[in-house]
């Protein structure tokens, strides 16, 4: 993006004019959450003024514009990932309950004792206690790739896991921890040879750059909303109608349904099948808002952007001999983990928030991962379309006079 465009851009989310601490707020945690645009925070506001009613079920006028509003969202959705249909995208309320959907709903259907599932390395725990407890139900094994020092997936290693008891894959395309990011189409390429499905975390990816289900030939891939500028409690399931057709229900309740009886209930269609109760309205309403907008600024400008501030923030931080950057191997998206000599992450975090800087301290919900590196937590900064190379140089002053007050 040019500055100007920045400029347009930032000023766009109300929370970034906010002062912390008597200090300009400099957010650098955008992997955790991002922010919210003006748009989206409008686009709920005028639901809950003008128009709010329970969705599918009302023959009134705000009912209606109420599910038209909604059910855009799920238009909305299919075209920014590229699906053939909007039966294969489901609404839930984070990445978190996708994965345990298709853990709970596809692994009962099809895992059985001594079948094997393949995770990696660098998952986030969202994406390896669904698969433990499907696997502790049905006795399977989970199998887990490699990573080399630098946070490459260990590509060799992983094909050799398969055999004939290989039932299922997951794994993440951007690690939330360290930034990396995976060349998830060959990984896909290699487990469709095995005639094995694959489910693909892109909620590290969804709102730097562009994505194409069909291109990449996912079975199913799974988003967090609140991480690409939309409200939290919304996460979005897509999945290959093919085997979404045929998995059982999640969960149950109303507005899944066909009919129903005391002696038995027939399921509705596709996307409905999955989608049971009242769904958070305002908050997809809130998320179509927020993909329109970063769609209107350009995922391709946005991409470039970051990749600028990323090969910047790099270079400073390597100028730092008391800086050590974790799992850098040139494809990171647009966070950086490190360590500094002598201090910890969580006091690095404590003083940076005393200067108005937002980052995260901590194990990222990445143990197997803080495990292979040998360390108990990191200092992660990670970057959105709205942040500066002025953000990144405040943050770079700060960490220096950190390491001089604590050595």
């Amino acid at each position: 993006m040019n500055d100007s465009l920045i400029g347009t851009c930032r000023s766009d989310f109300p929370i970034l004019h906010n002062r912390i601490h008597d200090r300009s707020l400099v957010y650098l945690d955008n992997a955790a959450t991002t922010q919210k645009p003006s748009a989206v925070i409008q686009s709920i506001s005028e639901y809950y003024s003008t128009i709010n009613a329970n969705v599918h079920r009302g023959v009134y006028t705000i009912s209606q514009q109420a599910t038209d509003l909604f059910e855009n969202t799920r238009e909305t959705v299919r075209k920014y990932i590229g699906a053939t249909s909007t039966s294969e995208i489901i609404f839930t309320k984070s990445a978190t309950e996708s994965i345990n959907l298709v853990a709970s709903s596809y692994g009962d259907l099809h895992f059985k004792q001594d079948d094997e599932i393949i995770l990696t390395m660098m998952e986030h725990h969202a994406n390896i206690i669904p698969w433990q407890e499907i696997s502790k139900k049905k006795g399977c094994k989970i199998k887990v790739v490699p990573i080399h020092q630098d946070g490459t997936l260990d590509i060799e290693t992983y094909r050799s896991l398969f055999t004939s008891k290989t039932k299922f894959v997951s794994m993440v395309w951007v690690s939330n921890a360290i930034g990396v990011e995976n060349p998830i189409t060959e990984f896909i390429r290699i487990a469709h040879d095995h005639n094995v499905p694959i489910l693909i975390d892109a909620s590290q990816r969804i709102q730097h750059a562009n994505i194409d289900v069909q291109k990449i030939d996912c079975d199913f891939l799974v988003f967090s909303g609140h991480k690409a500028y939309g409200p939290s409690g919304t996460g979005i399931l897509y999945g290959k109608e093919r085997l979404l057709e045929h998995m059982p229900p999640y969960q149950s309740g109303g507005d899944m349904i066909k009919k129903v009886t005391f002696e038995t209930t027939t399921f509705a269609d596709l996307p409905s099948k999955f989608e049971a109760g009242t769904p958070n309205i305002e908050g997809f309403i809130g998320l179509g808002t927020a993909l329109n907008y970063v769609q209107s600024i350009g995922l391709d400008d946005i991409a470039k952007h970051e990749a600028i501030l990323m090969n910047y923030a790099i270079n400073a931080l390597k100028s730092l001999d008391f800086i050590s950057i974790i799992g850098y191997n040139g494809t990171n998206v647009s966070a950086i983990s490190f360590v500094m000599n002598g201090v910890h992450p969580h006091d690095i975090a404590s003083i940076l928030d005393k200067k108005g800087i937002c980052v995260r301290a901590g194990h990222h919900c990445a143990h197997p991962l803080m495990q292979f590196y040998k360390v108990p937590s990191t200092t992660r900064i990670s970057f959105a379309m709205y942040s500066t190379v002025d953000e990144i140089d405040a943050c770079i002053r700060e960490l220096k006079e950190i390491y001089s007050l604590f050595s």
